[in-house]
């Protein structure tokens, strides 16, 4: 399969017939397009004219814009899909006195027309005259003589995604976007397949034939997917993020660091949705990744009740557990399956858990519940046949941090898979009646004796051998980071028996939760001595934490500073891990935080320890009484060796607005990368804003954008907080946002040292200080370019291979 642009030989049976016409990167009015000329970009990559498939046998020609340097299967956007050119020779693409581009023949017959007005930004009754230009992405841009945009080819994709663009998700002011299919190899006219979002909500994506479901993927659970490197010979990290933009639409755009190779998302006519990778060496489009890879993928393809096993060296169908074929004679799966128990709303309902799935279609959002709030939900309502629940993070682009879903009939395309997935938990019968009357009969009673003597057995050892058998525990889980244990022989991080932490918090009540994050809630308690106490409790359904629990305990045994928060003990239980903490009555910290940099430089230099935090933000730094600030929250942590100046890792974690942009996108660490997150805290601080607050931002993308546009034009007072104006001299607030705005500039290498930031903050003085450079957010973010600080959202999970696999 290839295709190749009109000015080369292959093309045309006589080409040598064509005149010659030198490639311009503008089309101006009076001056348009005909067979045999072209635009290009100035880079080279792109080229605009008239091209046919290289192959076909039809006299068809169409304007399209391909690869410049790339022979074969070049073309990624066209013009006239529906409405090819016959006749070639009497063809022009023209743009108009309002700003048009209008592709008509001879005859003075319209074949395509792309129309500013239409597109909103041109009233019916003006004329604007302007001119058009392919730029470097491989964008076709209107624009008038001051810049402004008009129209452009990336908000009419045709069936390829290019880096930096956007394909639309929801329709509240615009409608969907979509990638279109060709028809075939050799036909550009629009096909049977497409790719985009469900039409009801933009939790998932789907393939669609027709009007019908080809493929879905799994419902998104965070914003931030990357993809690669997926091949040795091709080293390309690819990122997919679900953004929302100013006209409050959600996008999905990917995009690829600078100096990668070529990359692109195609919708292919066979039904497939690829990621593709140009490989100059062997001068052929690699496939990174192929949706459906096989039969069983497709959509509902084993049933009702029924999943896709891709577990093992074959997808095959499989019947969800406690369910069996409706074809039991075949055990085929084209009916799908059935329960084998007929189900009998009861209290006697359990839930089984399936790890790893891929989860089901139809479901129904409920908004703002927890885990167990969840839970509860589907196990009150006896039509709800399975429910799943995950905590996306602090940034969740719908206004809500978690997803809770519920299922309240069949369950259709399913999927189990490797090394992903999440917890689907499915409604069952705890018991058929005839198996517990075989219990009843023959087994209990011998049961019964063993567990009487079992029973007493257990409370002994739990009486006498708890506290032996957890200090067991927490040796084992600092022995590797720890050389001697002189905290635990001096009993300075006691083990707390659980009923005590049952009793402390009320059963954790909901009134006593002082706050939750990814891996779980924080409830305030009080000891029967009467010490109050913070208790962090691993959320046990989100199925994530242990390594962050881990984490967290081995670094606070490690470190003592004032600026730290302080460590009382801890408790684990079964399933169940606490982590018991000085109780800090003023909360979270969101507006003045000025005195955590030394305990930052603490962690930085001065301990016997080297440590990135990497998820400092203002819900992370806690006040006594006294209003000294704590740093708290080392579940991300990393320790770095003495000489270490950054680490690399395939797990990006973190909160948005606070990732420094080489972490984000490259997974590159370092002490600058706290920095860069303290930068973001002062801004907070200065202005009494979140990053991310649209009605303090206005019309710019975050605060660090609003920022330096205040700064560059000298009106800093206009950022400060209105509650601080009369308490703060301006000398003071500008040099805070100075500072700020030096911590989160793109180079690493040129924000500050924690020290010298101390310094500043301590002496006051900014004579010697550089003046801050652009940050990389603010000045790209209207270029449409790949790696848009839009594009940087929240992941706590680790990489995905796949455009679909949304987790």
């Amino acid at each position: 399969m290839g295709f190749l642009p009109i000015h080369m030989s292959l093309v045309l049976c006589s080409a040598s017939l064509l005149p010659s016409s030198a490639s311009e990167s503008h089309l101006l009015p009076n001056k348009p397009l005909t067979l045999g000329s072209t635009l290009t970009s100035n880079d080279g990559t792109f080229a605009l004219g008239f091209f046919s498939p290289s192959n076909s046998t039809r006299n068809h020609y169409y304007v399209g814009i391909w690869y410049n340097n790339i022979p074969k299967d070049n073309v990624v956007w066209v013009a006239n899909r529906a409405t090819p050119i016959t006749d070639p020779s009497s063809a022009t693409l023209a743009l108009t006195d309002r700003s048009n581009l209008v592709l008509s023949n001879t005859g003075g017959q319209l074949l395509w027309v792309a129309n500013a007005s239409a597109a909103g930004n041109l009233s019916s009754s003006e004329n604007i005259t302007g001119e058009a230009s392919l730029d470097n992405t491989g964008n076709f841009i209107i624009r008038t003589s001051e810049g402004v945009v008009l129209w452009q080819s990336f908000d009419y994709p045709a069936d390829t995604l290019l880096p930096g663009m956007n394909l639309r998700l929801t329709h509240n002011r615009h409608a969907l976007q979509s990638l279109i299919s060709w028809k075939s190899s050799q036909d550009p006219s629009p096909g049977s397949f497409s790719f985009g979002a469900d039409p009801d909500q933009f939790l998932q994506l789907f393939v669609w034939n027709g009007s019908s479901p080809y493929r879905r993927s799994p419902a998104l659970s965070d914003y931030l997917l990357i993809v690669g490197p997926y091949m040795e010979s091709v080293n390309t990290t690819i990122y997919v993020t679900i953004v929302r933009r100013i006209d409050d639409e959600i996008y999905v755009s990917f995009g690829v660091p600078s100096g990668s190779s070529t990359v692109k998302i195609k919708m292919d006519y066979s039904g497939k949705i690829k990621i593709l990778v140009w490989n100059s060496n062997m001068l052929e489009w690699n496939v990174l990744k192929a949706e459906p890879n096989h039969e069983c993928n497709t959509y509902g393809y084993c049933g009702a009740f029924g999943y896709c096993d891709n577990t093992g060296p074959i997808a095959t169908c499989k019947c969800l557990d406690g369910f069996e074929p409706e074809d039991r004679i075949n055990g085929k799966f084209s009916e799908g399956c059935r329960r084998k128990d007929t189900l009998r709303c009861s209290r006697g309902n359990r839930f089984l858990t399936l790890t790893a799935m891929k989860i089901p279609d139809n479901f129904m959002y409920v908004k703002n519940k927890s885990f167990d709030e969840c839970s509860a939900e589907c196990t009150s309502n006896c039509s709800c046949t399975a429910y799943a629940y995950t905590n996306m993070g602090t940034t969740a682009i719908n206004g809500d941090d978690t997803r809770c879903l519920l299922w309240m009939g069949n369950l259709v395309d399913t999927e189990r898979r490797t090394g992903e997935g999440e917890n689907l938990y499915i409604r069952v019968n705890r018991l058929s009646d005839k198996r517990r009357s075989i219990i009843l009969k023959t087994i209990l009673p011998v049961v019964s004796s063993l567990l009487i003597l079992i029973c007493m057995w257990l409370v002994w050892i739990c009486n006498c051998q708890d506290k032996q058998r957890n200090r067991k525990i927490w040796k084992n889980m600092v022995s590797e980071a720890l050389s001697t244990s002189d905290e635990l022989a001096d009993g300075q991080f006691p083990f707390i028996n659980f009923r005590e932490m049952v009793l402390a918090t009320d059963n954790f009540s909901s009134s006593n939760m002082l706050g939750h994050g990814g891996f779980g809630n924080v409830y305030k308690g009080t000891l029967e001595c009467g010490r109050e106490i913070a208790v962090k409790r691993l959320s046990k359904g989100s199925g994530q934490g242990v390594l962050e629990f881990r984490n967290e305990a081995i670094l606070i045994a490690k470190l003592q500073h004032r600026n730290l928060v302080k460590l009382l003990g801890f408790c684990i239980h079964g399933d169940e891990k606490l982590l018991i903490y000085e109780y800090l009555p003023k909360k979270s910290l969101d507006a003045f935080l000025f005195r955590i940099a030394r305990g930052l430089l603490y962690l930085h230099q001065d301990s016997r320890l080297k440590i990135i935090h990497r998820d400092l933000k203002a819900n992370n730094i806690l006040l006594d009484d006294e209003m000294s600030p704590k740093i708290s929250d080392f579940g991300m942590a990393r320790i770095f060796d003495g000489n270490q100046q950054q680490g690399n890792t395939n797990r990006v974690v973190g909160t948005y607005g606070y990732m420094s942009p080489e972490y984000a996108l490259e997974g590159v660490f370092s002490v600058k990368s706290d920095v860069y997150s303290f930068g973001v805290l002062v801004l907070e601080i200065v202005s009494g804003s979140k990053i991310n607050s649209m009605h303090m931002t206005h019309d710019f993308p975050n605060l660090i954008a609003y920022a330096w546009s205040l700064w560059k034009d000298g009106n800093t007072k206009d950022f400060v907080d209105s509650s601080i104006m009369e308490t703060c001299s301006l000398d003071e607030t500008s040099r805070c946002i100075h500072i700020g705005l030096l911590c989160v500039q793109d180079n690493p290498n040129a924000r500050p040292l924690t020290s010298s930031i101390v310094s500043i903050l301590e002496n006051g003085d900014t004579s010697s200080l550089p003046p801050p450079k652009q940050p990389l957010y603010f000045s790209e973010r209207n270029h449409g370019t790949y790696g848009t600080a839009e594009a940087i959202v929240n992941s706590t999970n680790t990489m995905s291979i796949t455009l679909l696999e949304g987790r």
